[in-house]
């Protein structure tokens, strides 16, 4: 059984969860408090994660810590169709491993100025949006780009990948950091086309898009975790 040491509030464990769930994987979820109570920083979890970091992930006898890692792993174990981590086209593996390293830089920037805003983190908050803003710039132009020739998602193939994944929760939280998308109308496009991929779920500060007309919304639902 897959257990993900999860907090509901983490943009890094709710990317997770999305994936189990768009992946229809059978899953275990072990609450770790975060804030107040500084639970990841226990002994208890310390023995599963020696950093003091969610998410963690067991799955029988092995152990991740690291989200963009479980990400990885999930794909490679798990989907069947080689979409979310096609490991045999190594240009395409190429382009989503350089998006992964564009969700930690999300992380440090989006994530940094919401756990200050929220969670009285000490963080310069304004340096924290400035580089927030850097980075939703080029997004918003890779994003735009895409869309010219036809593009929907993150990486040059007609799917969604573990990339898309990686980035789009601290995006979408990024008005809880004082980080507006307003002036992003290609990334709040793709935001929307995400929030569309079958076995999608909400976490707080995260809703549901608009239904498209039935008609138009065909595509059957897959079991959600």
């Amino acid at each position: 059984m897959i257990t993900l040491y999860d907090y509901e509030l983490s943009g890094n464990c709710y990317k997770v969860r999305l994936l189990l769930s768009m992946l229809g994987l059978e899953h275990r979820l072990e609450s770790v408090e975060f804030y107040p109570s500084k639970l990841h920083k226990s002994d208890a979890f310390l023995r599963v994660n020696p950093l003091g970091q969610l998410p963690a992930l067991t799955d029988d006898k092995l152990t991740l810590r690291d989200a963009q890692a479980i990400l990885v792993y999930l794909a490679s174990q798990y989907d069947k169709s080689d979409q979310w981590y096609p490991s045999a086209n190594a240009n395409l593996v190429g382009e989503i491993q350089m998006w992964l390293s564009f969700a930690d830089s999300l992380t440090g920037s989006i994530s940094a100025a919401r756990l200050h805003d929220l969670f009285f983190f000490d963080f310069d908050e304004e340096a924290c949006r400035r580089r927030a803003h850097e980075l939703l710039r080029i997004l918003d132009e890779h994003l735009w780009m895409r869309e010219k020739t036809g593009g929907k998602f993150l990486c040059d193939a007609a799917h969604p990948t573990v990339a898309d994944i990686a980035c789009f929760p601290y995006v979408m939280l990024s008005d809880e950091g004082g980080v507006s998308l307003s002036d992003y109308a290609s990334v709040r496009r793709w935001t929307d086309r995400v929030k569309r991929i079958p076995g999608f779920i909400v976490m707080a500060g995260v809703f549901p898009t608009a239904q498209l007309p039935a008609q138009c919304n065909a595509q059957p639902r897959q079991a959600s975790a």
